[in-house]
């Protein structure tokens, strides 16, 4: 089945750094509602891990972290060992409170319960693989860039939030646009615009 393209109209391709309004709400291009606040056992400061050097951040890549983004549907969440092994090296932040709920996890050898931001309805299938191989490593795209496309600029929050409506057809609106098959092509194609490749 082939989705009307009446489904799909959108004038532009979202911005990826533009935050959304109140919670619910949409801006003018119908797309960018902002989700509700959602606590975490943490305060992860992604905007000191992520975001840019001239505003005090260290510029990680989203991928160092999010390590299963590039091979996997899920981008997942890092092993606790892995936040330690940067951590435990690091003297001046242990007496942070934030640290110390971390080594307080680690000295338990309990993984901390992270809760989910960008979560999809379970009839839909999104693959981050797909995305990642095409857009960061076939276009050579920024990966902070072709992240914010769907998770907004979240090098310049703390804990992660919703921007983006991750609608229907908020996905088709991209789905629709012509992109390079690859950083030296001039060749494009369109996203799939059957039912079954989001909702198997």
């Amino acid at each position: 089945m082939v989705i009307p393209l009446a489904l799909a109209v959108h004038t532009a391709f979202a911005d990826p750094f533009k935050p959304g309004g109140p919670i619910g709400s949409e801006t003018s291009d119908g797309y960018d509602a902002l989700g509700p606040v959602v606590t975490q056992p943490i305060e992860f400061p992604h905007y000191i891990h992520a975001g840019p050097r001239e505003k005090g951040g260290m510029e990680i890549d989203c991928m160092y972290c999010h390590t299963y983004a590039r091979r996997s549907a899920v981008s997942g969440i890092p092993r606790l060992s892995k936040c330690i092994g940067c951590h435990q090296n690091i003297a001046s932040v242990k007496d942070k409170p934030r640290i110390k709920i971390l080594l307080d996890y680690w000295a338990k050898q309990e993984a901390i319960p992270w809760k989910k931001v960008h979560d999809l309805p379970d009839f839909v299938r999104f693959n981050h693989e797909r995305h990642i191989q095409r857009f960061i490593f076939k276009q050579d795209h920024p990966t902070r860039e072709v992240c914010g496309y769907c998770h907004g600029d979240v090098a310049s929050m703390t804990t992660a939030r919703r921007v983006k409506a991750l609608s229907m057809g908020w996905c088709i609106s991209c789905h629709v646009q012509d992109h390079k098959l690859d950083a030296v092509s001039d060749k494009t194609s369109q996203g799939p615009n059957d039912c079954w490749q989001c909702h198997k």
